[in-house]
């Protein structure tokens, strides 16, 4: 069967939708933006990334045929994006006395981040917060553990032992805006999905999964690639936080732009390639 034959199949099939043959395939979009991955971005540019199907006017070829799309911080952005690591201490309260729960804050040196989710023997969180072998104190200030492994930039994931009294929950903080979130998988949300995010700054927030696989050039140079992007707003403290479709564990929060006051975006790192990175088991309910 020729493609122009399947694609007249899919088509009587799907009661005369319109089915269009696209230049070039996934793979060959995947293959050019591995290549542009390699070279040092221009500082006006905050994110690129393979585009599948319609792209919006500023993109760098037409519809149907994809593209690799970039995002320039001009156009009304009001800001690059950047890591939402932070220093200041949150205000707030405590529903489990010594469980790492996805959204809780933790601290290394002075620097505050959320945890993401639990795994078995620790959580999993951004790389950007620590290095591996930095101390671990929790929300009380006590020793938590050690990160066992870090990764940033070109990805932003680590994870964390647990000892000293803690352990691991299979929860997500809802802040008292909606019950707190039982984790049961790690299914892979699709473009489009509402997902929300939990962080010991911002706390509870919900929007849309707007891309995937983007390749992020942050304030400082520093690139991170494979960010799911959202329109979920997020600010320092909010790093290696979780982001949850439903009960569906997704990734953890690396950085963006805008805040929650105005609004913003902000890329996630995704769990199950943290998850396969370190050969890790997610905790679930």
């Amino acid at each position: 069967m020729t493609e122009r034959q399947a694609a007249s199949d899919v088509r009587r099939a799907a009661g005369g939708v319109d089915v269009r043959l696209v230049k070039h395939s996934a793979a060959a979009l995947d293959a050019a933006k591995t290549r542009i991955d390699k070279f040092k971005a221009p500082s006006d540019v905050a994110s690129w990334r393979s585009t599948r199907g319609p792209i919006a006017s500023s993109s760098m070829s037409s519809p149907v045929t994809g593209a690799t799309t970039m995002s320039r911080r001009s156009c009304g952005v009001p800001a690059p994006p950047r890591p939402y690591a932070s220093t200041r201490s949150p205000r707030r309260s405590r529903t489990y006395a010594a469980g790492t729960v996805g959204g809780d804050p933790y601290y290394t040196g002075n620097v505050r981040c959320s945890i993401g989710f639990s795994v078995h023997g620790g959580f999993v969180t951004a790389g950007h917060c620590g290095r591996a072998g930095a101390a671990v104190r929790g929300w009380d200030g006590s020793a938590i553990g050690t990160f066992q492994g870090s990764s940033f930039p070109d990805n932003d994931y680590a994870w964390v032992s647990v000892g000293n009294g803690w352990w691991t929950v299979p929860v997500v903080l809802g802040w008292g805006t909606v019950p707190d979130q039982l984790v049961r998988g790690s299914a892979e949300a699709p473009v489009g999905a509402s997902i929300c995010r939990s962080g010991s700054t911002t706390k509870w927030r919900c929007g849309r999964l707007l891309a995937k696989n983007e390749t992020v050039n942050y304030s400082d140079g520093r690139v991170v690639h494979q960010l799911t992007k959202t329109s979920v707003c997020a600010e320092g403290g909010d790093s290696g936080g979780s982001f949850i479709s439903g009960d569906q564990a997704q990734g953890v929060t690396s950085g963006g732009w805008g805040n929650c006051g105005s609004g913003g975006e902000t890329w996630y790192q995704p769990v199950n390639e943290i998850l396969q990175r370190y050969g890790l088991r997610l905790h679930t309910s």
